[in-house]
Order: structure tokens, then sequence, then C-alpha cells
């Protein structure tokens, strides 16, 4: 009880501080150079690496209501940073309904095994993922059917607020707003996201492997910790360290549609990473499985324990067969139940549900305050004109300046020059042959003008 007042205390601290963020451009948090455990690594970045300025620019869309049709829906309404970024509720409230699905947590999906994204893994990669519910009719409304708005009138919403322009000009040189930038800078916050201070986290880091007892672990933690990746096989589909589920087309034995019994769908397949499944203060941070059917730790084991042979699952996971082909039956005694229940209790950290980076940057009037910024205050008092269009690019990006003769520069995120040339006016470069990921134009004029602008290789 003391944990639970004293947790519920620090984030009534945390919200107080919360309450008066204000975006500083000039200190910036870190996004992009977060430290992670050495034995993490899977990295599903896929060329779209973290920045500090874009991931900023993610954060505020990630918590903006103007994201939806009525104005009452963000990203985060539906994904909170005291559950995880999970919500709390089954079904999550959009600006037309319930969803379908439960909302699952956020944890770790830069990380993640799975690359896909959604339960049924129809987002090829977590930048398509970002816009998805933006343009669902029941989510944000912005489906262009339905009588919706489309997206296109969402981005020239956007373009008339001003800490837009500010914003997308900070992270990508202009201030053009495209779904593709929105789907960069939200994809890198999220990814963002991580949780690595758990007590798990801890023990591994004194052992040599994680078959070795932790010293920092109870008796039942570890006979919990010897169930899961030793005896039981639930390793075969959750993978430590990460915890996330290795790539398949199969379920789990839970098929019914959230609210509907008579309802089945087979085609929930991928769940997310076992951290965080609870608070540090020991409650649940959500409902489980994709229906939210699950209310507590002990359904999920007694699940596993004895899947359901049901006719209408044709789709369950070969994994949860035994050698005859049958639903698996594990036997497991009460105890041991009790035992992974508090093995998965110390997968959790702290970090993720308090730390200011991850926090609503807006006021509770829906208003925010954006300072600094010194690069563009200088390179505006300039006013040289230069374009560079498309960013982000594909094959070929066009410059064009009014600043006469000028040599640019093409660096990597790493600082490595790739190529330079000379340039009058306006100038073609071509980045076909170069790799996906975030580089850095340099535009030296004769008189000594230096601007750096950031190019976004698709």
């Amino acid at each position: 009880m003391k944990n639970k007042i004293a947790y519920t205390l620090l984030l009534l601290a945390f919200g107080w501080i919360f309450i008066s963020a204000t975006i500083d451009l000039d200190n910036l948090f870190n996004y992009a150079n977060q430290s992670f455990p050495d034995y993490i690594t899977k990295d599903n970045t896929d060329g779209n690496p973290i920045d500090d300025k874009t991931a900023t620019l993610g954060r505020v869309l990630f918590y903006d209501k103007n994201l939806s049709s009525d104005a009452t829906i963000a990203c985060a309404s539906c994904h909170f940073q005291a559950r995880a970024f999970g919500d709390p509720n089954v079904l999550s409230s959009g600006v037309n309904g319930l969803t379908s699905r439960h909302s699952p947590r956020l944890v770790n999906p830069r990380f993640s095994r799975e690359a896909h994204f959604f339960w049924d893994e129809r987002a090829e990669t977590l930048e398509d993922q970002t816009t998805m519910p933006i343009q669902d009719h029941i989510e944000m409304g912005y489906s262009g059917t339905n009588g919706d708005p489309s997206l296109d009138d969402l981005i020239n919403h956007l373009e008339g607020i001003e800490y837009y322009s500010t914003l997308f000009e900070f992270a990508f040189g202009d201030t053009e707003i495209t779904e593709n930038r929105m789907q960069l800078a939200l994809a890198q916050f999220i990814r963002s996201i991580q949780s690595f201070d758990s007590r798990f986290d801890e023990g591994l880091m004194q052992v040599n492997n994680t078959i070795e007892p932790f010293p920092n672990f109870t008796l039942q933690e570890n006979r919990g910790k010897e169930l899961f990746i030793n005896s039981i096989g639930c390793v075969n589909c959750h993978i430590p360290p990460e915890f996330s589920i290795t790539i398949h087309s199969l379920n789990n034995g839970v098929i019914n549609v959230a609210g509907m019994p008579g309802e089945i769908d087979l085609t929930n397949t991928r769940p997310p990473s076992l951290r965080d499944l609870v608070n540090p203060d020991g409650s649940l941070n959500s409902p489980l499985m994709h229906n939210g059917s699950f209310t507590n730790l002990l359904d999920v084991v007694n699940h596993y324990n004895d899947i359901p042979n049901n006719p209408d699952n044709t789709n369950l996971d070969t994994r949860l067969l035994d050698k005859n082909g049958e639903p698996q039956q594990l036997n497991l005694t009460e105890e041991q139940k009790q035992d992974l229940i508090a093995f998965l209790g110390t997968l959790t950290g702290s970090d993720i549900y308090t730390n200011e980076k991850w926090s609503d940057p807006f006021n509770s009037d829906g208003s925010i305050k954006i300072i600094g910024g010194s690069l563009g205050i200088s390179e505006e008092s300039l006013k040289p004109f230069i374009s560079i269009s498309p960013n982000p690019v594909i094959h070929n990006a066009t410059i064009e300046t009014n600043l006469g003769d000028f040599k640019i520069m093409v660096y990597n995120s790493t600082g490595k020059l790739l190529f330079q040339k000379e340039a009058n006016t306006q100038t073609t470069l071509d980045f076909s042959t170069i790799a996906t990921g975030l580089y850095f134009v340099k535009i030296t004029t004769e008189n000594g003008l230096q601007i750096t602008k950031r190019m976004v290789k698709k």
C-alpha cells in the first residue's frame, strides 16, 4: 500500500511539472543517444535514425489533439505514459466510437523482434503505422470517407498552426508539412520510448547469462525465471532479453472479438513486449490480449497452461501444440503459476513512467510554448533563399539558392563527408545510390556564409 501511495504522489509531482512544460529548442532532450544495455542487439530503426530535433517534433505530434477531426483525440489519448503507453480501458475512445481492439503498450518498439505493427501486422513499418489511426474513421477521423475530412485537410489545418511552422523548419530545414515527415517524426519519438531499468536488467548485469540465478531476485522470482526460460517453453515465442515475440503469422488461442463473444478473429498475431506488463506499484498497466479479455496475469498463465481446444481456431500457433498436435497442457501447480507471475513483475522499469522527454508538452488548455531555436533565427536574419526538394528524397534532390557561387558538401549522420561539388544558383544532387537515413547538406558561399540543412533519404 505504501508503494502504491508513493508512486501516485510521484506521478502527481511530475504531473505538475508537465503542466507547465515548455519546448526549448536550444536545450533538447536526449532522444538520439540514449544508453541501453549491450545485450540488446535488435534494432528496427529501418533507415529513420532518431534525431533530437525530429523526435521533438514527434513528441508534439503524439500529444496534439489537433490531429483528430474534432480536436478531442491525440495518439496519447490511447497510449498513456503512466500506463507504459498503454490504455487502462478495454477499448479506446475515438472521435466516432470505440476501437475494435485493445490499444497495446508502446514499450521498446525500436528493439522489437517483429518489425510489423498492429495486432494483425497490417503495417509493414512503424512509419506506416503512425498515420493509420489518424486516417481511421473511428479513431481520429481524417479518413476522407463517411463525410470525414481527408489527410490533406489535416495538413492544411496544421499549416495554419504557428508552432508547426517553427517545428517542421527546425526538424527538416523548411516549413513544408507532409505525411511522410509526420511519419518520420512520430516514429522517431515512439522508437525513443525505452525501458531497460528493470530488476531483470539489474540482475542480468550481475551474471553471465539468463540461466543463472539472479542475486537480486527472490527465490520465487528465480523459480519463475527458471520456468519461463528453461522449463515450459515461454522463450520459444518471448525471447529474452527483449521479451518480444518472434515473427509468425499464427495466433495464441485468444480469438474472440472484444464485446462480441460470438465473433472470432484469427488474424491477431502480433503482441507487444512482455516488459512493463505491470506498473511499479504492481498493478496491471492495461487489460491484456487484443480484446482486453484478461484482467490479471493469472488469466494469462492459466490460458497458456491450458490452451483452449477450439475447433473454430484454424490458425493456432504450432508452438502451442503438444507432440500429438493437440493444444498444450502444461499442468502447472498453483505455486508455479505464482512463481511465473512474480518473475513477470521483474520486467518492469520506472523511467518510462515519469521521464519528461516522453511527457505531454501541452498545457491543460491545449496551448504550448516554444522558445529558442538560435540556428533558425540566425538563418532568418541572413535571409538567404535556399530550397531543397524533395525532402525526404528518393533519387535526386534539387537545390536552388540566391547565394551565387557556392560549394555543397554532404555528410552522413556520423559526420563523414560523402561527396562535394561546386554549384551556382541551382544544382541537382544524386542520392539514388546512398542508403536510407539522415544526412546533412552543408552550403558554403564565397563570402564565408555557411548553412547546414538536414536531408532525409527514404
